[in-house]
């Protein structure tokens, strides 16, 4: 359960700041039009906005997180929510994670087909279950007991990801993400997960994933985001981090994991850790990706080894960053 710390009982500090990604891939530049690109942004900024203006009112950082998510969940730009990809089924199998770094306190669902916002679930099942993880129709269950609204399967059609389907399928391939700035190569490697993390002004940091998974996936895959330690991880003595990329591969290496344990054991910064992760430990192992991390200090690092990430993020100083390529 969230501690809810009264303002005026203690002392709160002044430092807040939060972090968004929207997923990493071969995105390049002369594949995204100016107008594509203008609402990637405006919706990473829309996202970031939401989440801040709650650490700005003295809200908590599981609570900020969430907000971020849901903006991007309801946007069909990315592959979590209502822009999920299909499975080979043709159906569509979300997973969502969020974690409390005060307390270690953690949600995450997976295989879910009809929650309108999977973060959410992940958020109820922190608050009022004993459990760390629930799948499938078992989740569902449990958000109907809790009166989470359903959605129909229409909810989530996009043809353009319906297209992608058919012609992956031809290729008997799968596809780690919808295709980016409409990028005419379907089989290029594309990544889309959409994350958050941030830092209240109590001092305690969250961080939370949504994803959608990978097109053409079969026999009830899951990736990294609902797995603690691989695509999530939060703990107020290091940092927050919510991964992007191949999921295999984050879940090998407990990634989102190693980048704490590398400040806690190694007492490496914020920033060598996460490029230590992703830049020579995945890099190494041909693995694509990318993560966003905080720490209780209000640092923040974005580090990603494909062509580009959607990500940006409003620091403990008020500044405000937003991109997408790598250049």
């Amino acid at each position: 359960m969230i501690e809810i710390e009264n303002p005026n009982s203690i002392s709160m500090r002044k430092k807040i700041a939060i972090a968004v990604h929207g997923g990493a891939g071969t995105i390049l530049r002369n594949s995204c039009t100016k107008e594509q690109e203008k609402l990637y942004k405006e919706k990473m900024r829309e996202s970031i906005d939401a989440g801040y203006s709650i650490l700005k009112n003295g809200g908590n950082s599981v609570d900020a997180v969430e907000a971020a998510i849901i903006i991007m969940e309801n946007s069909p730009l990315f592959n979590a929510g209502k822009g999920s990809v299909y499975t080979h089924e043709g159906t569509h199998e979300m997973d969502a994670a969020i974690m409390n770094g005060k307390n270690l306190e953690i949600g995450a669902v997976a295989g879910i087909s009809k929650i309108k916002n999977p973060i959410s679930l992940a958020k109820l099942v922190l608050l009022k279950s004993e459990h760390v993880l629930l799948f499938g129709k078992g989740a569902e269950k449990f958000a109907k007991l809790n009166s989470m609204k359903w959605v129909n399967r229409k909810y989530f059609h996009d043809e353009k990801r319906f297209e992608q389907l058919q012609k992956i399928k031809q290729t008997q391939k799968t596809q780690l993400d919808h295709s980016v700035c409409d990028s005419k190569e379907h089989n290029s490697h594309k990544y889309g997960t959409v994350g958050a993390v941030a830092l209240d002004c109590f001092g305690n940091i969250a961080a939370a994933t949504s994803t959608g998974g990978m097109t053409n996936k079969t026999f009830g895959r899951v990736g990294d985001s609902p797995i603690i330690g691989s695509g999530t991880y939060a703990n107020n003595k290091t940092c927050a981090v919510s991964c992007t990329g191949h999921g295999e591969y984050f879940i090998k290496n407990i990634a989102a994991y190693d980048v704490s344990a590398l400040m806690e054991y190694k007492k490496m910064s914020l920033d060598d850790s996460a490029n230590l992760v992703i830049n020579d430990k995945l890099a190494k192992q041909g693995a694509s990706g990318g993560l966003i991390a905080i720490d209780a200090n209000g640092n923040i690092a974005m580090p990603f080894n494909t062509m580009g990430m959607y990500r940006g993020y409003k620091n403990c100083h008020g500044k405000e960053f937003l991109a997408i390529f790598k250049d």
